[in-house]
């Protein structure tokens, strides 16, 4: 696989970008510089540096820089765009350029590159090294809470897809499966994450939507030392017995079993108790789908399962910087 590459000469400023340096609207100028205070975009990609090979002291032109792609990737989350719509931002908004790293006469990645780039994440498995870097940094400034763990899964539609002329091949999502929700039939997949008190997200899986909602939580919740909170689709005896023999408070919302026809006072005021905590592991999925996360883009598990990681990486990063107000 290739990368488009671009050679770079210099990392000083050039004069036309002294001219400019202080242009773009204030709320983006504060938040980039609040991604460049909290983020370190060093720590980040110093792990990724596996991925390119070629030896730039014998000639060949040098990559776009590591930073540079992974703030790409995460202004594609934070702001809702597409490839084209993240090329065409960086031609047009100087203080997307000046976020980046990219000079006023320098080339601008295009959206192949992009692609090549997310390519090169899945064949050395580095979305994993991103989120699992990204959970180190946030533990280190003792930002994630390890007392508590909510567990929640949301659906993300696949498009429906349009036949070919033939009449015989499609462009349906073959990996994609089917669930049933509420009387309406989904297809898709499903993310499944697991939070901490403080909305951020320990860990997570992906998987298509016909898996049910339970199947992740037990690895989930595997180094959970204190209490699970969960919706009542994870409602399972053995599961609330081995919590309980571990240790661990069983916050999972109880239901009727067969032949109970109601709720017991102390079952209610479980549930009541359980809703109330566990309303934080809704945040992220809420905060998704305000970005325009309610289908996928892609075809295929590994690129949506790469998808979904980004916006987890993307979402974990911006919920630290309230956090960090709060949390000494």
């Amino acid at each position: 696989m290739e990368v488009k590459t671009v050679e770079r000469t210099s990392n000083q400023p050039t004069f036309l970008d002294s001219l400019t340096s202080d242009l773009g609207g204030p709320r983006t100028a504060e938040f980039f510089h609040k991604c460049d205070k909290m983020i370190p975009w060093n720590e980040l990609a110093e792990p990724l540096k596996d991925m390119y090979r070629n030896n730039t002291n014998r000639g060949g032109a040098s990559n776009y820089p590591l930073v540079m792609m992974i703030k790409c990737l995460m202004l594609q989350k934070w702001f809702n765009l597409s490839d084209p719509m993240l090329e065409e931002m960086l031609y047009d908004r100087i203080s997307f350029r000046r976020f980046v790293g990219l000079k006023m006469n320098d080339n601008v990645p295009d959206e192949t590159t992009f692609v090549q780039f997310r390519k090169r994440l899945n064949a050395h498995g580095h979305i994993a090294t991103l989120f699992e870097k990204t959970i180190a940094i946030l533990e280190s400034r003792s930002i994630i809470l390890r007392e508590g763990t909510c567990v929640d899964a949301t659906i993300i539609e696949a498009p429906r897809g349009r036949k070919a002329k033939d009449g015989l091949s499609s462009t349906k999502d073959k990996t994609a499966g089917y669930t049933k929700k509420h009387g309406r039939i989904y297809h898709g997949y499903k993310g499944h994450i697991a939070t901490d008190r403080n909305g951020i997200i320990k860990d997570y899986r992906f998987d298509t939507a016909s898996v049910h909602d339970s199947k992740h939580i037990d690895d989930l919740v595997a180094d959970e030392r204190h209490s699970v909170w969960a919706d009542s689709a994870y409602m399972d005896k053995a599961r609330k017995a081995k919590l309980q023999e571990r240790g661990v408070f069983c916050g999972i919302i109880e239901r009727r079993v067969r032949g109970q026809k109601a709720l017991t006072q102390a079952q209610k005021w479980h549930n009541r108790l359980v809703a109330g905590i566990r309303a934080v592991v809704e945040h992220p999925f809420a905060w998704m789908k305000n970005t325009g996360y309610g289908r996928t883009r892609y075809r295929g598990i590994r690129r949506n399962a790469l998808d979904f990681g980004l916006h987890v990486i993307a979402y974990n990063w911006k919920r630290s910087f309230s956090l960090a107000g709060i949390v000494s």
